[in-house]
């Protein structure tokens, strides 16, 4: 076999720009790279040209992978350590092999690119990072494996693969949590015994919150009221600013809101404006969690884990506190913690209150490289990933009699789950809790169909804590921002320059504001933005993403709602 290094591909030229490209995960930075196309050394060529019509076989050789996320913070897990990654690993011969961005994205995929050492496959946002790789022709066109392999096309869907088109026609990225249904996991989670020892009083409004937070604090003082998680992220106050404000489907992310058919400043909406002071109010009250700026998830993890938190809001509380759930309630089925509907200002309508959106095309996306030795062996497993049989391994362990589930049934698509499924819910936790940094290709039509099928057959006492609340709260709480998905506009364009000015402003407002000590200093502080942000350039960024927003529109054949 080849040395690593000899199998990629020569970079014909790389003309990078005298600043660190500004990676997805929201690090800022100045102009990003330019790349020219990859041309592959002969002997490289793809060596899937000659299959023709065969499918590509798993477990006939091994397929070797080279992987790299475009995340700052995210380290895979060691493949083949977990039992759905080694089920694979032995039998299907795939081997994952993982490029860490060694805890700085922009300047990895710049030294990459610069060292002629792409990996085979890159997995991040749909963004302008990965955007720029596909303009200099270092991406993989999939529409003749899409053509060719089943599941992809099948599950997705043709709306989706064509919301996925680039600007030349072609498809270069596959999705991550594609879906044809809501769904979603933004809300909020109280601790059970603490709300019960409170005698479970009523918490639907922001005042309902507020006076349930200040008993708690007198009660409890070792224990945190409102937990935000990683707020310089927007958890817990991007949830907090939905409270305020009807079909809230952008958020905090474009800077901005609808009003008619326009996007405009989010300085000067209401409702940011009620937010903002009511998170102010929180903070200088000791209300929420007084390092909600500078916390690491795993102090997060570590607060839930011991009880010490009695409302947890985020864009994904699921996540943090399923296996605190299991650990609480073990031996004390009143502890532990639950989802409540939404919280909502008085006087709004509950049901156009949304903490968490989703889009058709999910998450984020996986891309080949120009790289990739065999591209069509690395389309065939993500293919395979995205179907009934890879998405239940990576989800619920390998199959078998001793497994969570053994085979499928006669349509070949559900799962025969097995009684392990609902009797060991810690294992299958602790499956999860490693597969699913392992799912880049997630099918959340299949995924979410199959488990809230099944658990509802299941008594509730024995059903999956998560889904079990997806079902119940969750998915129907989730607004569809599929209209206003890749508003970005690329970092060396006009308006990109003025993005990453008005990023730093807002970034700067909303830390500031947090701890305003007075509902007239956030205003202030919001005001004062707005006028900065406008000196930057702000109303052409705005005209901007109002276009990308109408594009997306037409895509999806819809009309502006001009009633938000």
């Amino acid at each position: 076999m080849k040395d690593k290094k000899e199998r990629f591909p020569r970079l014909i030229s790389v003309l990078v720009a005298l600043a660190v490209l500004a990676a997805c995960n929201g690090e800022s930075g100045p102009a990003a790279a330019t790349y020219s196309s990859v041309e592959p050394e002969e002997e490289e060529r793809n060596i899937g040209d000659n299959r023709g019509d065969r499918l590509y076989e798993f477990g006939i050789e091994p397929l070797n992978i080279s992987f790299y996320a475009h995340y700052s913070s995210y380290n895979m897990p060691q493949w083949g350590e977990d039992p759905s990654s080694k089920w694979i690993r032995d039998h299907m011969k795939i081997h994952v092999q993982a490029v860490g961005a060694d805890g700085n994205g922009a300047q990895k995929l710049q030294k990459m690119i610069a060292g002629n050492k792409l990996p085979d496959l890159i997995w991040g946002q749909r963004d302008s990072d990965l955007e720029r790789l596909r303009e200099a022709g270092m991406l993989v066109p999939l529409d003749d494996y899409i053509e060719k392999y089943p599941n992809l096309k099948r599950w997705a869907g043709e709306k989706i693969l064509n919301l996925l088109r680039a600007s030349d026609g072609k498809i270069y990225f596959f999705p991550n949590y594609y879906t044809d249904k809501p769904h979603g996991n933004a809300g909020y989670v109280v601790n059970r015994r603490i709300y019960k020892e409170l005698g479970s009083p009523k918490l639907e409004t922001t005042d309902d919150l507020y006076a349930y937070l200040v008993e708690v604090k007198k009660r409890y003082p070792d224990v945190v009221p409102f937990e935000t998680g990683q707020a310089k992220e927007g958890h817990g106050i991007d949830q907090l600013f939905s409270a305020f404000k009807e079909d809230n489907f952008s958020f905090t992310s474009n800077y901005a809101v609808t009003s008619g058919d326009r996007m405009v400043s989010i300085y000067k909406d209401e409702g940011f404006r009620e937010s903002a002071k009511y998170v102010a109010k929180l903070m200088r009250e000791g209300l929420m969690t007084q390092d909600a700026m500078t916390q690491t998830e795993e102090q997060v993890s570590q607060k839930l884990m011991e009880g010490h938190v009695a409302v947890f809001a985020s864009a994904d509380p699921i996540r943090l506190s399923m296996k605190p759930d299991a650990e609480l309630s073990k031996n004390d089925p009143d502890n532990g913690y639950f989802f409540i509907e939404p919280i909502y200002k008085q006087g709004l309508d509950k049901s156009k209150i949304y903490p968490g959106t989703y889009n058709l095309l999910g998450w984020n996306v996986t891309a080949i490289t120009t790289s990739a030795k065999d591209p069509e062996a690395v389309f065939a497993m993500l293919d395979w990933m995205t179907g009934p049989e890879g998405s239940s391994v990576q989800m619920w362990g390998p199959p078998g009699p001793d497994g969570y589930w053994d085979g499928f049934k006669e349509d070949g698509i559900t799962p025969r789950f097995t009684s392990k499924y609902s009797e060991d819910p810690e294992g299958l936790a602790r499956i999860q809790s490693v597969s699913g940094d392992l799912i880049w290709v997630g099918n959340t039509t299949f995924l979410d169909k199959t488990k809230s099928d099944y658990e509802a057959t299941l008594p509730e006492e024995k059903r999956n804590w998560a889904t079990y609340w997806q079902s119940r709260i969750t998915w129907k709480s989730q607004g569809d921002a599929t209209p206003f998905m890749n508003l970005y506009p690329m970092p060396d364009s006009e308006e990109g320059v003025i993005h990453r000015r008005i990023k730093d402003i807002w970034l700067k407002a909303r830390a500031d504001a947090m701890f305003g000590t007075t509902d007239e200093e956030v205003d202030l502080i919001l005001d004062a933005a707005h006028d900065q942000s406008m000196e930057a350039g702000f109303q052409q960024y705005l005209d901007f993403i109002t276009a990308k927003w109408h594009s997306n529109l037409e895509k999806l054949n819809k009309e502006p709602d001009l009633q938000n």
